[in-house]
């Protein structure tokens, strides 16, 4: 059973990144944005209480033999951080990183985020918010926040360029040793 944690910018690939890994290793996928925020209409305005998504998110993990979690934990995942076999840091130029999430935005919310669409000042407001990982102090989420809270952590990372195909990322971290080892374990 290997748990590992993907993690990185907004745009940097994260969801694809743990996607591909759960199929690849017969895994559960978890995302932080289905623990972060209540399901509501728009999605992603209104955050669950820390304590329940803690909960939540301890109660899927444990269901689970093995895992993936995707996207940043940071300030509210620590009861899952010594689970971690590996965490993947994802990192992408900025501009190719903005670029990713203006397109995934179109496709997924369409007229809805244009002028007088009903998710225009909230978009804006992410893509402004995205906008300023790599400038940000570690106060929020950010490039600072990521690093910082990096230097913490006692199990291994691997950073990787999210530039690259999602298949070579993906063999990237299976041929890390602390995946290539769980997965061995997994299989007898």
């Amino acid at each position: 059973m290997v748990h590992i944690h993907v993690m990185g910018a907004s745009g940097s690939g994260t969801t694809s990144l743990g996607l591909a890994l759960a199929e690849k290793l017969d895994i559960a996928h978890l995302d932080t944005d289905d623990f972060f925020w209540l399901p509501t209409e728009p999605p992603y305005t209104t955050a669950r209480d820390a304590d329940e998504r803690i909960r939540l998110l301890l109660e899927t993990a444990a269901r689970h033999d093995g895992w993936v979690l995707s996207g940043s934990a940071l300030k509210w995942g620590g009861p899952l951080e010594p689970f971690y076999d590996l965490i993947v840091f994802l990192r992408i130029e900025p501009e190719l990183r903005m670029a990713r999430i203006r397109a995934r935005e179109v496709a997924r919310y369409g007229e809805r985020i244009g002028p007088g669409g009903d998710m225009e000042v909230k978009s804006r407001e992410f893509m402004e918010w995205a906008a300023s990982y790599d400038t940000a102090g570690p106060e929020r989420r950010s490039l600072a926040a990521h690093e910082q809270w990096l230097e913490t952590q006692t199990g291994p990372v691997l950073r990787l360029d999210s530039s690259r195909e999602i298949d070579d990322l993906t063999a990237g971290v299976l041929l890390h040793p602390a995946i290539a080892a769980g997965a061995v374990r997994r299989r007898r």
